[in-house]
């Protein structure tokens, strides 16, 4: 499992990618969460005093980021929009990380070389991640928060954090005095040094999940740029050599095409991975010469359910070996 995660994430650094699986009858709640799409750029927040480099371990790319954290379990589902026009952000990447319930993050002080409560993931079509995490604590001086980033592109990425409504919150933490020890958030909104000049579009959702007795929550992030329907937001790293396209149709059921163009002959090799970081199948074509060409996957013939997908494209040639990926969705 680590090296297929190493081998996955080792170009994540240059990925513009992000999402996740549908979590199916675990959100099927989610629907009844009001989505106004504002479009009005989230602020820019400190990433605090505790960020890690989360693409430098594959580790981090998961959807689960508990470990064995204590708390009630909270779902959390983003969607990026692009300003510029309103529409969903594919293929982008989506890092997270926050306090558990004692206030301490994970990777500083006593906790170093931990890893709770970090992780990544690349966005869907329809321009959403999800992340099963806890609900967070607090700590002194600061309101109860959860950090993240939305890695756009290698040249420009939203740093940003997001909050709760106190009633809501509070009730959490008065509900579940064993675990909160702490007690009730002692912050108001007005007084915190992050969300004092204003919170409006950091406010996320709050409903109660009841196949987990945690809570769901939800909340549009409107970045720089443009979303796109039908084609991913592309890096330009490997122009020079490739171009990988975005799977067609998308999503799909069973069967879909994965478009490339190479500018030198190459071999190719093609892996799909589940949103765990673990290679489920590999396709390898060689010899193929410069121009466009296409890939078609049946899944069932892959012994592989219709689900979401990373899909990563290895192009050797002579000038070396060169790596990008993106999501596939699974139709509803």
């Amino acid at each position: 499992m680590a090296n297929n995660r190493r081998e996955f994430i080792k170009m994540t650094g240059i990925l513009g990618a992000a999402s996740l699986l549908p979590f199916g009858k675990l959100m099927a709640d989610a629907e009844e969460i009001k989505k106004s799409i504002t479009c009005t750029l989230i602020p820019s927040e400190t990433a605090g005093p505790f960020p890690l480099d989360l693409t430098s371990n594959s580790f981090y790319f998961r959807q689960d980021v508990r470990e064995s954290k204590a708390g009630v379990q909270l779902n959390l589902k983003m969607k990026i929009i692009g300003e510029g026009n309103c529409l969903p952000m594919q293929n982008v990447r989506v890092n997270i990380w926050h306090c558990d319930k004692d206030g301490l993050y994970s990777g500083y002080g006593a906790e170093t070389g931990l890893t709770y409560l970090r992780g990544y993931q690349i966005t869907d079509a329809n321009g959403e991640v999800e992340f099963i995490t806890i609900f967070p604590g607090w700590y002194p001086g600061r309101i109860c928060h959860i950090h993240f980033q939305v890695y756009v592109s290698s040249s420009y990425a939203a740093i940003s954090q997001l909050t709760f409504d106190i009633p809501t919150k509070q009730a959490i933490y008065t509900a579940n005095p064993t675990i909160y020890t702490n007690g009730i958030d002692p912050v108001s909104l007005t007084a915190d040094n992050i969300f004092a000049d204003g919170y409006v579009h950091h406010m996320a959702t709050l409903t109660p999940n009841t196949t987990t007795n945690g809570y769901n929550s939800y909340l549009e992030v409107t970045v720089q740029g443009n979303g796109v329907t039908g084609l991913g937001h592309l890096e330009k790293e490997n122009a020079k050599q490739f171009t990988l396209g975005q799977n067609f149709p998308n999503p799909y059921n069973n069967e879909t095409n994965i478009p490339l163009r190479l500018i030198h002959d190459s071999d190719l090799s093609l892996d799909l991975y589940d949103l765990q970081g673990k290679k489920l199948a590999n396709i390898q074509k060689n010899g193929l010469s410069a121009g466009e060409h296409m890939i078609s996957l049946n899944m069932e013939a892959l012994g592989l359910a219709t689900a979401n997908y990373i899909y990563q494209l290895t192009v050797k040639n002579s000038k070396g070996t060169f790596i990008d990926s993106k999501m596939m969705s699974a139709g509803q």
